[in-house]
């Protein structure tokens, strides 16, 4: 009990030495154990006492009664905080239970997303059919997932917008300004005969042979026969001028430059079939300048009426050229070259779905789409979905040509090698005489391609949320779903032109890959953001230009810096996640600057240039 004199009610003496320890403990109790001691004391009375029923009783409700009303008294008191406690609980259950349905719920849309993409896009090769996935940077995605599940109710990703200092420094398209000059109006007159082009490789690499052979005609004064397309056993598609563009704008468009016609006259079609006026690509350098057609092409057009240009593709420079045809490349490539209605029709179609709501049409839109959208004049009241296109060169011959290393062990190598030996014996031939490179020193100069679950840290990395929509072009990832599983996990909204449009749409094109190609053209030029993991293609290049020339600075172009992003990533077991971000940024920002077209760079990929685009 306390020393004499305390406060308290006087009760009566301990019976035995244990009583009186009992309660000398319960007297020690602090006020923070209020409600507790007085239960214990309550009990231990009730143990003890030896006086009448009574007693027992009275003394019990007595304490009982003050102890609830001080309970109710708090309650009361603090029934703010306990709301307040109770409600942040729920919240936090709450959240707790959206992010296990992120990752899990969703689990079998996954799968089934995978599944579904594995039949139209992706390739399986071999004995890599069905090996397990393959992460060269788990930790990376690791952090990358929880990243995802944090932000995934914060603000979208920044938008990306060209920098414009003043309205004096904005560009507009103007390559369709018909500027004729003297030297072009003698051309018409002065015919010095005609070229015939043979163009090879896919639907990118003819565009840029088609806007050459235009740019030659107007060089050495000669009509254009309208560009023909060699079959090529790589793409097997066997589609013509006629079946891509529309061929009577290209003729009319191009008329005040340079005369275009369907086909040769008769009596030098003899002079062609016996190849007299032929010349390969081996009788021209790669971008050759004007000297080279003028020394070596001028005289035998001028000797036989005609030329054939064959195997025609990237064999003409882009400085020095005049003036006036350096534009007409441009009006070519931007103006007179427009997709066939159908194809039109079909990317309208895959536009409009992939952004679920209709807009007012912008002039990109109106360049690639010309009246297939207009078909369809009405506006939706709601925002349309925002999209990024992401264009992964991930293919087996690429995978194969670059030497590298992908972290499928020995299986890879052995896959890959044989791959070479089969399509690539020049390459091969070339590494015996020259000093091999390992592909670790590969890496480090930034020569291999991105792999999908590269591209997907480096999407993560930019802040863009799980939840957007991510159109994927080209052709088949090699390694299959399996290389796939860390974009389609983490990126779930991953659709394809085989996923948005149904079979019956796309049939017309089934056995036409430039065709099929044109359609990725339409969805990458047309998209919020467009992605690339290689800046050499030629569908990167030539989408990247188009929103460069129509995008108003409004359509950015992302491309990493391989050769950064590899220093990056060789510390990718100890990096720390924002640092990751902070770097990964940087890099793509400081490579997003468009700046005016570079001496002897490609007029194709960088308009920004007098030549194409005037300055306001």
């Amino acid at each position: 009990m306390g020393k004499q004199g305390s406060p308290r009610s006087p009760r009566p003496e301990p019976t035995d030495k244990q009583e009186k320890t009992g309660r000398r403990s319960l007297d020690s109790l602090t006020g923070n154990d209020l409600f507790i001691g007085r239960r214990i004391f309550g009990s231990e009375v009730t143990k003890a006492h030896h006086g009448s029923k009574h007693d027992q009783s009275y003394g019990s409700s007595n304490k009982f009664g003050y102890s609830w009303k001080k309970q109710h008294s708090w309650l009361r008191r603090n029934f703010k905080s306990i709301l307040l406690m109770i409600s942040v609980t729920s919240f936090i259950f709450f959240m707790d239970s959206i992010m296990v349905s992120i990752f899990h719920s969703d689990r079998s849309t996954v799968v089934q997303n995978i599944s579904r993409l594995s039949n139209v896009t992706l390739h399986k090769n071999g004995s890599s059919q069905d090996a397990s996935p393959v992460q060269m940077y788990s930790r990376l995605l690791n952090l990358a997932s929880n990243s995802l599940a944090k932000n995934v109710f914060k603000p979208d990703a920044p938008n990306f917008r060209e920098v414009r200092t003043s309205k004096s420094s904005q560009w507009k398209p103007c390559a369709d300004n018909n500027n004729k000059t003297v030297a072009l109006e003698r051309s018409r007159e002065m015919n010095n005969g005609y070229i015939t082009v043979s163009a090879n490789g896919g639907l990118n690499q003819q565009r840029v042979a088609i806007c050459n052979a235009v740019a030659v005609a107007a060089l050495l004064n000669a009509t254009l026969v309208l560009p023909r397309f060699l079959y090529s056993n790589v793409w097997k598609d066997p589609s013509q001028f006629g079946d891509i563009y529309q061929e009577e704008r290209f003729i009319e468009y191009l008329k005040d430059e340079v005369h275009v016609v369907r086909d040769l006259p008769q009596h030098l079609k003899s002079i062609d079939n016996k190849n007299l006026s032929l010349v390969t690509d081996a009788e021209l350098v790669k971008e050759a300048k004007p000297v080279d057609y003028i020394e070596h092409v001028l005289p035998l057009l001028k000797k036989y009426g005609m030329v054939h240009l064959f195997g025609y593709g990237n064999r003409l420079g882009f400085d020095p050229l005049p003036f006036d045809v350096q534009r007409l490349r441009c009006k070519c490539n931007f103006h007179a070259l427009k997709f066939a209605p159908k194809i039109q029709e079909a990317g309208s179609l895959l536009v409009k779905r992939i952004r679920r709501f209709e807009t007012k049409r912008s002039r990109l839109d109106e360049a690639l789409l010309g009246e297939s959208m207009a078909k369809d004049s009405s506006t939706g009241d709601q925002e349309p979905l925002k999209y990024l296109a992401l264009h992964l060169r991930f293919e087996e011959d690429m995978v194969a040509y670059s030497l590298c290393d992908f972290g499928g062990g020995e299986t890879e190598r052995k896959e890959l090698q044989a791959y070479r030996e089969d399509h690539f014996p020049l390459l091969l031939k070339r590494l015996e005489k020259s000093k091999s490179v390992s592909p670790e020193e590969l890496r480090e100069r930034g020569k291999c391609p991105l792999t999908p679950e590269e591209a997907t840290l480096v999407l993560a990395g930019l802040g863009f949320k799980r939840g957007t929509y991510i159109y994927l072009a080209g052709s088949q990832i090699y390694g299959g779903s399996s290389r796939m599983l860390p974009l389609t996990t983490l990126y779930p909204n991953l659709v394809t032109k085989e996923t948005l449009l149904t079979p019956q749409e796309l049939a017309p094109f089934k056995n036409f890959p430039s065709q099929l190609a044109a359609l990725d053209f339409i969805a990458c030029a047309a998209s919020d953001v467009f992605a690339m993991t290689d800046s050499g293609s030629q569908l990167s290049s030539l989408v990247s230009g188009f929103r460069i020339y129509y995008g108003n600075g409004h359509a950015p172009t992302l491309r990493p810096n391989k050769k950064r992003l590899a220093a990056i990533l060789s510390d990718s077991e100890t990096i720390k996640w924002k640092s990751f971000e902070n770097r990964v940024r940087k890099m793509v920002e400081e490579g997003y600057k468009v700046s005016v077209r570079p001496y002897g760079r490609s007029i194709y990929r960088q308009p920004k240039c007098p030549e194409c685009m005037c300055k306001f």
